[in-house]
């Protein structure tokens, strides 16, 4: 069963074995469709403390509660609202998480003292089986180093956590490769928190009142993804309109990601998208992760359309790009 197996981390496919860790209030790394998550029992604070602890993450930045069955909503949520049920029904097991109100039997660590919960069912297999076979809501944020690009594949989060996670469910790569949109629904109007796979436009085709949060100053996050830093490779990204345009320095090892196919010899420094936003979104952070095993010290990126999953796109390359 075991795809190898170190002194340290255990990297399987043991659904039930990761179960029992949850069960006893350990952190393990598993798959969903999105990207791998670094998970614990909602209601272990000490398990969910040792998340914050392992990723180096700001006390403040909320975690997203993972969900097995629509029903387990009111669980940990109160006051849903009507329009919950046509957007899950829709969207669920998918890359959505919503923000409702929490229920008093949900810590605090979790949701960083907010009166809210981020809610998500994933829909990878794996990831909903650990769940049920857990009993409880499982909290993972993205399973890397704060700041970093997230692993979409157990060797990342291997490469990541080796030694200080027991366990790590192999799932193979992750089919979209970001994080999921983030809906907030106890607003007066429902507020998009994070862009992600699920779009704007396909929420609206349920809810027509419908904004964004485009606030640059982020105080107090309900969702993760706002308020820092996020996404992240050791090298600099650069982000360009056109290549023609673009002054490179020459004193640095440099790579290049293009959307648009431009006329380069394969090379691995390299890589073309053809206009395949999809591609290039599922390989983004594998990408970072690549070119910082090369040791590149500037990976020039070319800017995407903010048209559908393009805007999601673009919102992890901004956060990337930045210095602070």
């Amino acid at each position: 069963m075991n795809k190898y197996k170190t002194n340290y981390t255990e990297i399987s496919k043991d659904i039930p074995k990761a179960a029992r860790l949850i069960k006893k209030g350990k952190v393990i790394s598993f798959p969903t469709e999105t990207v791998y998550g670094l998970g614990a029992d909602l209601f272990n604070e000490k398990a969910v403390k040792e998340i914050f602890r392992l990723k180096g993450r700001a006390q403040d930045n909320p975690l997203i509660a993972h969900i097995s069955n629509k029903k387990d909503i009111y669980k940990i949520a109160r006051e849903v609202p009507d329009i919950v049920h046509p957007i899950i029904n829709k969207f669920w097991p998918g890359p959505l998480t919503i923000v409702l109100k929490k229920k008093k039997i949900v810590p605090k660590t979790p949701t960083a003292g907010f009166d809210t919960i981020a809610i998500r069912m994933p829909s990878n297999k794996m990831a909903l089986e650990l769940i049920k076979l857990s009993r409880t809501p499982i909290v993972a944020p993205s399973a890397n180093i704060s700041g970093s690009p997230s692993g979409t594949t157990a060797k990342h989060v291997f490469d990541d956590f080796n030694g200080r996670i027991p366990m790590i469910l192999d799932g193979g790569k992750c089919k979209i490769g970001f994080e999921s949109t983030v809906l907030d629904l106890t607003s007066k109007v429902p507020t998009i928190l994070r862009p992600g796979f699920i779009t704007e436009s396909d929420l609206r085709e349920l809810i027509k009142n419908i904004s964004e949060n485009k606030s640059k100053n982020i105080k107090k996050a309900k969702s993760p993804g706002m308020k820092y830093k996020h996404y992240s490779p050791k090298a600099r990204v650069i982000l360009f309109k056109n290549y023609n345009n673009l002054k490179i320095d020459a004193n640095m090892k440099n790579a290049f990601i293009f959307y648009n196919n431009f006329d380069f010899p394969k090379n691995k420094l390299i890589k073309n998208y053809n206009r395949n936003l999809l591609k290039f979104g599922k390989d983004l952070f594998y990408n970072f992760r690549y070119f910082d095993k090369l040791n590149i010290g500037n990976i020039y990126v070319e800017r995407v359309p903010t048209i559908g999953i393009g805007k999601a796109i673009m919102n992890r390359l901004i956060k990337a790009s930045r210095k602070k």
